[in-house]
């Protein structure tokens, strides 16, 4: 299933002449992996970026701390700057972003273990998505790129 999702991203992407650049962080780079798989990706990736620290998302994405301290690096409000900052940065025409708490440690009560938060950025369009993934460490970084990429897909479909 996600072979059919990666090579639909891939030639919509090309038809399109649209560009992608990733901001990822609890995936580890897993996103950025899959966008690139298919020869020919060069064609619209652009950049992918693991930003894991809150500084990192700070200096090099250029999120605001005022919204790291209020609602936290696994929040919608970061995922979207994280996202649009991404396509802003390098002038892509989609940015997508990936933050979230993938475990063991890490979880708080309004937070657990699994809480995703996954955002696209468009010229005039941001689309966030929240995610509650069960599983070990692995399976919500894994599940967390699969429902990245199938939010890619869908906007991307025509």
């Amino acid at each position: 299933m996600k072979d059919k999702i990666l090579n639909k991203i891939h030639k919509e992407l090309l038809k399109q002449g649209k560009t992608i650049a990733v901001a990822e962080s609890c995936t580890g780079g897993l996103l950025c992996a899959e966008l690139t798989k298919n020869p020919g990706a060069s064609g619209y990736f652009l950049l992918g970026m693991v930003a894991y620290s809150n500084n990192s998302k700070e200096k090099m994405l250029q999120v605001p701390a005022r919204l790291i301290s209020r609602y936290g690096a696994v929040s919608r409000q970061v995922a979207i700057s994280m996202a649009r900052n991404i396509r802003r940065k390098t002038k892509a025409d989609l940015g997508i972003s990936v933050t979230g708490i993938a475990g063991p440690a890490g979880a708080t009560a309004n937070k657990p273990v699994g809480t995703v938060f996954i955002c696209l950025s468009a010229k005039n369009k941001d689309i966030c998505r929240a995610f509650s993934f069960l599983g070990s460490r692995q399976d919500i970084r894994k599940k967390s790129t699969r429902e990245a990429l199938r939010l890619l897909c869908a906007h991307l479909s025509p």
